[in-house]
């Protein structure tokens, strides 16, 4: 095909809406507050105020550089809709609308537990995982790509879908129940193309010039698929669709580190028409020189963070891309759904450090700029080049961003270790007297329509400092009642305090700013506002010990304090690109480890340091695991190392493949971990005996990212399986992770069931051996 390719694009925008309007309507639809049409309607706003934006972002109206990403719930749940890879245990329920049926799957009811989730690739996006089989019936089932592309038609734009690629969508499916030993989703390819070939004439009979196709699977080396395999799969995928006459052209684009040579050698050859390589996190294929007629669309703008960046190198990038006589577009290294909408919406940012910061628009209009110069020549937008380069100057200068004393304590060394293992165990147990099996919760507790409303009261001035703590002691005892009337062994104070596990500490952390309305999506309906770390850390005064004490006070009970740890702390914030991430995770672990001191101090007997996105950060190259965790281990045992043998130190993963990290799990030497279990169904317990894992551990037996309660009976099965394969003395029982998201209606029902299963257990394993 000849079809001309933009000089400018974005792989992706943000589709919850500027104002979150997705996740509103959404919500909205789960409550029948709303009907399926004013949810389409909800939708197809911000579809177009996407592509308004866009266009007033420098992009062409109708040269494809704009992509039509869906108002999505989730791009992988979409891509199992629009190709009818329904699972087998979802099969009663097929014949429900797409909307319907997306909900179902991602959600559940009561006879269909939800999808598996877990994180895209190594950011904090987690997608709903296909399961596949050997019976698994592929058809082309929702047109809703096509009918967007006419959408945009009728308003005057030629949009570029985007869809996952078929190798992408089965390398990150799971096989299902009925898989035989050996069968991997990647073996349905050749069926799935087949729909694939449908859906692309489909897409191209709607008025689609280029399609968008996401293998990010490509570049990753620590999926169950071996790269050499996920190669082939390309080029006979590739060459199958490439060869069909009825089809847009092919735009396969790959994100979050280097596209191997071998996978651009396999896509060029099968014949698509461009490539995109993540020029952030990788260099430049060296095959690229030998595909000339393959345009390469160079990621040069960082699509995963905020900074403003080099603009200046990367232009430099694409003309030394260019001067090798391959066609170059320049583009954003991922899809903009990991950035918020724009900094108009920042006013309250200080104007010093808004000038170091681009989101998702500035992103754009950086784009924009690069194609103009592309086109025009550096002099042409040399002016807009230096500008970021004087701001990059003055980011470097600021104060703030390098403080001596913070770095002078992170360059002196802390024991990391906390004695022997045998020790700690006996002294724990004779210091916090706990019961076999027992049981908790992860930390937070529902954030009522209450709790927010007093929240932003307080922070309007519309409440003083006296009432508004006074409401959050209210919260905290009834949080800490409604436990002791559960029955639970270990409590929580609930953290009504906490806006966000990450931003909470934020603000009371220097070195960090928070947004306004810098919303991203994390799964769904559920969006976060990543703070932002631009300078050193450190803590002027102790955040948590108050209400932990208070909440202490309040039972004879042990009460965990809860810490986010530092890895997650970068993980989910914005953080700054000018120094090694493991320089960075020293500083924050240091100014929890005075935390951790200071609640030791307290009196708190049991405290919890959440680390949820160890395995997120983990890079997808292999060769820079053993540094990753080095750093990321040290990390968490320099901020709890503190802590004496008789306090019990927890953790908490949510969302990972545990297998790949359990050694580093292990590293933490934390007391007790606590991880996500009940989607999976146990599936670490397989992975936690092949290690030999003797620490405490908590799987997860209540999924807490769907509203369903489960049944008594069902956490009962979830806590034999977890016995059948765990020491009981090392066994806990609790959910998958906080209950923030959940209401207090589930909420109360599935403890009353968790506690109920637990007892039942624990009379079981008292029970004499017939």
């Amino acid at each position: 095909m000849t079809i001309e390719f933009p000089a400018g694009t974005v792989l992706g925008y943000p589709r919850i809406g500027r104002h979150r309007e997705l996740k509103k309507a959404v919500e909205s639809y789960w409550r029948g507050a709303s009907d399926a049409a004013e949810l389409a309607a909800a939708r197809a706003g911000v579809r177009a105020a996407a592509r308004e934006a866009l266009v007033r972002a420098g992009l062409g109206a109708d040269d494809s550089s704009i992509p039509e990403a869906d108002a999505s719930y989730d791009h992988v749940l979409d891509t199992l809709v629009t190709v009818g890879a329904v699972p087998a245990r979802f099969a009663d329920l097929a014949s429900l609308d797409d909307v319907d049926l997306t909900f179902a799957l991602a959600r559940g009811d009561a006879e269909h537990p939800a999808l598996e989730m877990t994180k895209w690739f190594d950011t904090n996006y987690h997608y709903l995982v296909p399961e596949i089989g050997p019976d698994t019936a592929f058809a082309y089932r929702s047109h809703e790509r096509a009918e967007q592309v006419r959408e945009a038609k009728a308003a005057g734009y030629t949009t570029r879908p985007t869809i996952v690629g078929p190798v992408t969508f089965l390398a990150l499916a799971k096989p299902d129940d009925a898989a035989p030993e050996g069968f991997a989703p990647l073996d349905r390819l050749d069926d799935l193309v087949d729909v694939y070939l449908e859906v692309l004439a489909d897409l191209r009979a709607a008025g689609a010039q280029w399609v968008q196709l996401d293998e990010s699977a490509l570049v990753s080396e620590v999926l169950p698929v071996a790269p050499e395999r996920l190669t082939e799969a390309a080029a006979r995928a590739y060459e199958r669709i490439a060869a069909a006459t009825d089809r847009p052209a092919l735009f396969v684009q790959t994100s979050y580190a280097a596209l191997p040579a071998a996978a651009y050698r396999a896509l060029a050859g099968a014949g698509v028409e461009a490539i995109g390589v993540d020029l952030v996190r990788g260099a430049l294929p060296d095959a690229v020189a030998k595909f000339p007629n393959v345009r390469v669309v160079a990621g040069v703008v960082d699509g995963h963070n905020i900074w403003r960046g080099d603009l200046a190198a990367a232009f430099d990038r694409l003309a030394e891309i260019a001067a090798q006589g391959v066609a170059v577009t320049a583009s954003t290294s991922t899809s903009l759904i990991h950035v918020p909408h724009t900094l108009d919406d920042e006013g309250a940012l200080d104007a010093t450090l808004r000038n170091w910061l681009a989101f998702a628009d500035e992103k754009a209009a950086q784009i924009a700029t690069l194609a103009h110069g592309l086109a025009a020549g550096r002099d042409a937008i040399a002016e807009e080049l230096q500008a970021a380069t004087d701001a990059l100057a003055e980011r470097a200068d600021a104060t703030g961003v390098r403080i001596p004393e913070v770095r002078e304590r992170a360059a002196t060394e802390v024991r990391l270790d906390r004695g022997d293992w045998d020790a700690r165990v006996e002294a724990q147990r004779d210091a916090l007297g706990l019961p076999a099996l027992p049981t908790t919760t992860i930390g937070s507790f529902p954030q009522t329509a209450e709790i927010r409303r007093a929240r932003r009261a307080f922070g309007r001035g519309e409440i003083d400092t006296a009432a508004y703590e006074e409401f959050l002691r209210d919260e905290i005892r009834r949080v800490i009642e409604l436990q002791e009337d559960l029955g639970l062994d270990v409590l929580v104070h609930g953290e009504p305090e906490r806006n966000d596990m990450v931003q909470y500490f934020a603000e009371h952390l220097e070195g960090f700013a928070v947004t306004s309305n810098g919303w991203v999506q994390s799964y769904g309906s559920r969006c976060t506002r990543p703070s932002i770390l631009w300078g050193d850390v450190h803590r002027p005064e102790a955040i948590t010990v108050r209400w932990a004490e208070f909440a202490q006070s309040l039972t004879d009970k042990h009460v965990k304090g809860m810490l986010t740890g530092p890895v997650t702390i970068l993980a989910w914030s914005f953080v700054r690109d000018d120094q090694p991430l493991g320089d960075t995770a020293r500083q924050v672990a240091l100014a929890l480890r005075d935390e951790v001191a200071d609640l030791e101090a307290a009196g708190i007997g049991i405290i919890q340091v959440d680390e949820p996105a160890l395995r997120e950060l983990l890079p997808l190259e292999r060769a820079r695991h053993e540094e990753y965790l080095r750093w990321s281990v040290d990390a968490f045992r320099a901020a709890t190392s503190v802590a004496a043998p008789a306090t019990q130190v927890h953790t908490h993963l949510c969302y990972s493949e545990f297998g790949e990290v359990i050694e580093a799990i292990d590293g933490l030497d934390a007391d007790v971990t606590s991880i996500e279990a009940a989607r999976s169904r146990m599936e670490v317990v397989a992975d936690l005996q092949q290690h030999g894992f003797a620490r405490g551990i908590g799987p997860g037996v209540w999924d807490i990212h769907s509203p369903r309660v489960p049944a008594e009976a069902e956490v009962a099965e979830l806590v034999r399986l977890a016995v059948a394969g765990i020491p009981i003395q090392n066994l806990w029982i609790n959910p998958d992770c906080g209950l923030k998201t959940r209401g207090y209606e589930e909420t109360v029902a599935s403890l009353r069931n968790l506690v109920a299963a637990a007892q039942e257990a624990r009379e079981a394993v008292a029970a004499p051996v017939a």
